[in-house]
Parts: structure tokens; C-alpha cells; sequence
């Protein structure tokens, strides 16, 4: 369980103090990743909130993974991208972003969905929701047995998503996630001490 780490997924909203927020959270605890998420604003306009959010991370050596946008990853030279289901397909992105990208992919409750993309090359497969979350629109649900059915038959890391709190990770840590996704519960209230909680429960060793 000391193997499960901490994905962080940016608000929706990365402007004002944000930067200065994801110094705070990033310096609470260790931090795996952190998924740069924004939505309707032009490629153009994410680039510029996102440089000085990647740097931040580099500074950190925590990887930088870009939401939905191959095109974006490539133009920031992210670490990575997260695909849901309709942006596109893995193979792609390797082309596009190279070897040394991490290439995720969001494959809400389905066995059959996370065995294609993990044929099709994605470094890490999420599942979720597994809680009722407040950021996002809840569609699927998954249950701990997915995560352990995964860890048992794949080398490929799973991702939980959804709705996760330090009154709920543990869970999850114990089922077989290798990252727990959280957003809503870091940057809803106080960053740095939702991170010193979060890695409190989960022991992980910077």
C-alpha cells in the first residue's frame, strides 16, 4: 500500500494565486504528477497559464501531464497526456510525443476499455468515479474489486478517480491503486494540508 502515489489534477481554474497554490501543495508532500485541466479557452491562452504551472513542476521533478490535448503536450513539451476516451487513441500520441511520454487513459469502469489501451501502448489506465465527486459530472462507477483485478493480471499502473478524500483513500490504496487522482479535495480548502493528510494516510516516502 506504501506504493500508492499522489496524482494531482488542476482546477478548472488556474488563474490569479493559482501558481503560488500548486508551490504550497507540491512543496506539503511528494506528488507524482500533476494534470494540467482546463477547458474552452484556446490552445494559445492554455499555453501561457500552463508554462509557468510546468515549470513549477520541473523545478519539483514532478511530471507534467496535459488533459485531453495531444496538440497542447507536444506544443508545451509536456511529460505526458491524459486521454479520455474520446480524444484520441494512444498509438497516436506516442507518434506525436515520442517515446519517453507518459500516455494515459481514462477507462471509467470497463475491463475491456483498459485492456485496449493498454494493447495500444498507454502507460497507465484510470478508473473511475469511485465516489460521488464534485468536479465532475459522475457517468460511471467502479467498484475496489476493478483495481485489484487489475493489479493481479497487469503491470500496467492504474489510476483511481473520483470523488477521493483522505477519509476514502485508504481504500483504494489497499485494493491495488497505484495513484489516487484528486482534485476538489486539495484545492477546495486548504492545499498543503490536504497533501501532508494525503501522504499522512497513504505513507508514501518522498
Amino acid at each position: 500500500m506504501s506504493d500508492c502515489q499522489l496524482y494531482l489534477i488542476s482546477p478548472l481554474d488556474v488563474t490569479g494565486d493559482f501558481p503560488a497554490r500548486l508551490e504550497r501543495a507540491l512543496d506539503a508532500g511528494p506528488v507524482a504528477a500533476f494534470q494540467f485541466r482546463v477547458k474552452d479557452i484556446d490552445q494559445h491562452e492554455a499555453a501561457r497559464l500552463a508554462e509557468p504551472l510546468q515549470a513549477i513542476c520541473a523545478a519539483r521533478d514532478v511530471a507534467f501531464i496535459v488533459n485531453d490535448s495531444v496538440a497542447l503536450a507536444k506544443r508545451l513539451g509536456a511529460d505526458g497526456v491524459h486521454l479520455g476516451q474520446e480524444d484520441g487513441d494512444p498509438r497516436e500520441a506516442r507518434e506525436e510525443l515520442g517515446r519517453e511520454a507518459q500516455i494515459g487513459v481514462t477507462c471509467h469502469s470497463s475491463r475491456h476499455l483498459a485492456m485496449e489501451a493498454g494493447d495500444r501502448g498507454a502507460d497507465y489506465v484510470a478508473f473511475g468515479a469511485f465516489f460521488p465527486s464534485e468536479t465532475k459530472v459522475t457517468e460511471h462507477q467502479a467498484d475496489l474489486e476493478m483495481l485489484t483485478w487489475w493489479q493481479s493480471m497487469f503491470e500496467i499502473p492504474c489510476v483511481a478517480i473520483g470523488g477521493i478524500t483522505p477519509e476514502n483513500c485508504v481504500a483504494l490504496a489497499e485494493a491495488g491503486a497505484d495513484f489516487i487522482a484528486v482534485s476538489g479535495a486539495v484545492w477546495n480548502g486548504d492545499e498543503a494540508e490536504a497533501v501532508r493528510k494525503f501522504t499522512q494516510l497513504l505513507g508514501t516516502k518522498a
